[in-house]
């Protein structure tokens, strides 16, 4: 048994080195599927896992004697890496001060973003959390300000296609059924929105990704966890402005390209792999502005819980 993903259906191997191995107890004690066990003083798997090795590769990490290896689902001890010292890493103060430096940037400068910058930030969206791995999280990325251009105007033509989505008749037939939140949404954000972004793009003015020098777009397959592009983007957000770069994150676009034939047509024609249920776009660039001061944000709620 293995939890399938789109890049592989089947579980990781595991193989210890009875020589290597002193029994320890790492590996067991941090595997949370049950794969491995101690006997007769030494690690082996027991192949009674409930979902089989996801090739998580925790066990690997913890053991002081490299002596287990996995493999499969993208994973094999060749994938280890040394962990930086902790004097190297950024501390909380440090941390927080890059993400109070951070702003939602639509002005950008006509500088180019070196390709060498665009990966530093893939390689540091690539560390980010996943629901399960191998991660299914799949990247479009858009490495000059002509080729963000060229899809956004493709993506503009298409919206005109499907412009009746915020037609005023729409609305009112679908009111039943997504209920008054969706319907204000949709009148008061997304229609206004549309017609923006179509009647801008025919006057040559782009509101839809600001011209941005580069651009990237987060998405899952059919197996992905909704929140891992997310998480994914926000990674490499954090980066972008820590290598000197402003980013805006865009969530108005993924949705339109996801349903019907011609979202279909749309994704297949800009090498989009799949439908997605999460999704989102992060323009980037050289900020145009001077940003002297931040502002201060808050949550909707924040309680601890009684129990």
């Amino acid at each position: 048994m293995a939890i399938p993903t789109s890049r592989t259906k089947e579980p990781g191997i595991i193989s210890v080195d009875p020589v290597k191995c002193k029994g320890c107890g790492k590996c067991v004690a941090i595997c949370s599927d049950l794969d491995l066990e101690l006997h007769e003083g030494k690690a082996r798997p027991t192949g009674q896992g409930v979902f089989g090795c996801i090739g998580c590769g925790q066990c690997m990490m913890v053991c002081p004697e490299d002596a287990i290896r996995i493999t499969g689902r993208f994973i094999s001890p060749a994938a280890l890496l040394p962990l930086p010292a902790k004097e190297q890493t950024a501390g909380y103060q440090s941390l927080l001060n890059l993400m109070i430096r951070r702003r939602s940037i639509r002005k950008f400068k006509s500088t180019t973003v070196d390709k060498a910058l665009i990966d530093q930030v893939v390689e540091a969206a690539m560390t980010a959390p996943m629901g399960l791995p191998p991660s299914d999280v799949n990247l479009l990325v858009f490495d000059s300000r002509e080729k963000v251009r060229s899809f956004t105007e493709d993506f503009c033509k298409y919206l005109e296609k499907i412009r009746w989505i915020s037609s005023s008749w729409f609305l009112t037939l679908m009111k039943p059924f997504w209920g008054k939140e969706t319907d204000e949404l949709f009148r008061n954000f997304m229609r206004p929105l549309v017609d923006k972004y179509i009647d801008s793009m025919k006057q040559g003015e782009n509101w839809v990704t600001y011209d941005a020098p580069a651009m990237i777009y987060f998405y899952g397959s059919p197996y992905c966890d909704p929140a891992d592009p997310l998480i994914a983007a926000t990674y490499a957000m954090l980066t972008a402005e820590s290598l000197g770069l402003g980013t805006c994150m865009l969530g108005a676009i993924h949705p339109m390209i996801q349903n019907g034939s011609g979202a279909r047509k749309f994704r297949e024609a800009h090498g989009i792999r799949y439908k997605s249920r999460e999704g989102i776009f992060l323009i980037m660039g050289y900020p145009k502005a001077e940003y002297l001061k931040g502002i201060r944000r808050s949550f909707a709620s924040m309680n601890y819980s009684a129990s």
